[in-house]
């Protein structure tokens, strides 16, 4: 029998993920038509034996957060159920707290996975590897290949060329390591509870040396710094290489980019979801997905790369790329939306133009992954995609470029490289 346990944070993180995050928990967010975190769990239902999905994070139960889990329980035939931190635990301590509900019912390995991933998620694929390295007593980090440079921003994996074990781990290195990153997906036998109470034991014994330190101190445990730099080396730890799409969702940004990947999968995976050019409804190019509900005018063209949320009304000549449109929005006649994420109940003037500067990897490097830009550089606004927050009110014959429009605000002329509040 098999797990799965997904860590989706919790509000104080998703900062970068901002004005989306105000209205909805960043792992419900829409990417390519489905919450964020839904891709992850149709990826689990479609192990065998694999018999319950935890997610663990520190997010208040809301209504949102339950009806969602409800119907992915019902959709996906799989027993899912939400636990609370009382804070936040970081990516160890969140599993260690909740090791028996996590170990009730005795599985021989389960999944550790990070919400804000886009991936193909080959866990079948690891399951395999798993077996073949060493099974009860090993743990499979998924990595892939990134260049030179981008490596430094992530968790850096030097492996053995032929068994693949994971000799050296470093997070976020100063130097260059290896090319090889990890993706933020695990997968482990129960032993690996042995090593976290290890770093759980030598924090307590920190702390005790420290005055008026706060116990819950000692609960805070990351996988990678404190548990995974211990194990390389150790025959323990092996690194499951992919060669499928993967990409991290950190920015609203990073977003878009995600939507484009999962758009390009639904051609293998979920045909159904993809809109196609029919006589008497909108030109599409490329990977589009609308939501049934939608009422999309039959002279608009679309793509690559759009995802039309429910209810959404597009008008008549109306021209959208590159973005993703969420429920509610109002695109009026002869609009232009490119590079951007139109939000909630928004409405978009007729012939406005709204438009943002794509943040995509290099095209020329097979390697290349999408940088987390900072918001600002040298005083700056760092030109990126265009986000308008809910209720945003666009009036007509205005152009907005390069800016972040924060929720229930109306509009009354053109911007450009700004944030308004």
């Amino acid at each position: 029998m098999l797990k799965a346990v997904i860590l989706i944070g919790g509000p104080q993180k998703g900062t970068r993920f901002r004005p989306l995050s105000f209205e909805v928990p960043k792992p419900l967010f829409p990417v390519a038509g489905v919450p964020m975190v839904q891709h992850h769990i149709e990826a689990c239902s479609k192990v065998p034996n694999l018999k319950e999905i935890l997610l663990i994070g520190f997010y208040q139960p809301n209504e949102a957060l339950s009806s969602f889990l409800l119907k992915a329980q019902q959709e996906f035939k799989v027993a899912i159920r939400y636990l609370q931190e009382y804070s936040a635990l970081g990516t160890g301590g969140g599993i260690y707290h909740f090791r028996d509900q996590i170990l009730s019912g005795g599985p021989q390995a389960f999944f550790v996975m990070n919400a804000d991933v886009c991936s193909a998620f080959p866990l079948v694929p690891m399951l395999d590897f798993h077996k073949q390295h060493g099974g009860s007593q090993s743990y499979v980090i998924l990595g892939t290949t990134a260049n030179r440079s981008q490596s430094l921003n992530y968790g850096c994996i030097v492996a053995n060329g032929e068994t693949q074990e994971v000799l050296h781990y470093v997070e976020k290195p100063g130097t260059f390591v290896s090319d090889i990153i990890n993706c933020g997906i695990y997968l482990f036998s129960p032993s690996i509870f042995q090593h976290i109470a290890e770093v759980f034991q030598r924090n307590q014994q920190e702390l005790q040396l420290e005055e008026n330190s706060s116990w819950q101190r000692t609960e805070v445990i990351r996988l990678e710094q404190d548990v995974f730099t211990t194990l390389a080396g150790r025959g323990k730890l092996y690194v499951y290489k992919t060669e499928g799409c993967w990409s991290q969702i950190k920015s609203a940004g990073s977003a878009i980019y995600a939507s484009r990947l999962y758009l390009s999968q639904y051609g293998s995976t979920h045909p159904e979801r993809l809109a196609s050019t029919k006589e008497g409804g909108p030109t599409i190019r490329g990977n589009v997905y609308i939501h049934p509900t939608a009422n999309v005018d039959p002279s608009a063209v679309l793509g690559p790369n759009v995802s039309i949320g429910m209810g959404v009304t597009v008008g008549a000549g109306v021209r959208i790329r590159e973005s993703i449109v969420l429920h509610g929005a109002v695109l009026q006649d002869h609009s232009c939306v490119l590079n951007t994420i139109v939000g909630w109940d928004s409405t978009v003037g007729r012939w406005a133009r709204v438009e943002g500067t794509p943040s995509d990897p290099n095209p020329n490097d097979p390697y290349s992954k999408i940088d987390s830009e900072t918001l600002f550089r040298e005083g700056k606004l760092t030109p990126s995609i265009t986000i308008l927050g809910c209720n945003v009110s666009i009036p007509a014959e205005v152009v907005i470029l390069n800016s972040i429009v924060l929720p229930h605000k109306e509009l009354s002329r053109s911007f450009k490289n700004q944030i308004i509040l």
